[in-house]
């Protein structure tokens, strides 16, 4: 499974009706799973940044139909980065020229 890091930014809607935030975290940690996408966490910021999901997928298209589903809903903005852990950045490294 490939794991992701996505840091949104609250919409106008979102901040308008930020006291459903761990409300609609839950949906989408709902839909996420039954499109095959595990949630592992879900932090709320300060900073530029409102809120950071971490996530795994088992393919970019689950992740993608979850990046889509989140943001069509209004609320959030954001943007997804995919996360390479130590064996991972190995494997890359050791294709590296």
């Amino acid at each position: 499974m490939a794991t992701y890091v996505t840091l949104y930014n609250f919409t106008d809607q979102g901040i308008r009706n930020v006291k459903d935030t761990v409300k609609r975290a839950e949906a989408v940690k709902q839909a996420a799973a039954h499109g095959g996408v595990t949630i592992k966490e879900i932090y709320w910021l300060q900073g530029k940044y409102d809120i950071l999901v971490v996530s795994e997928s088992p393919d970019e298209t689950a992740a993608m139909a979850l990046a889509v589903n989140t943001a069509k809903a209004g609320n959030v903005s954001g943007q997804t980065l995919r996360a390479f852990t130590a064996a991972e950045m190995e494997k890359i490294l050791a294709k590296v020229v």
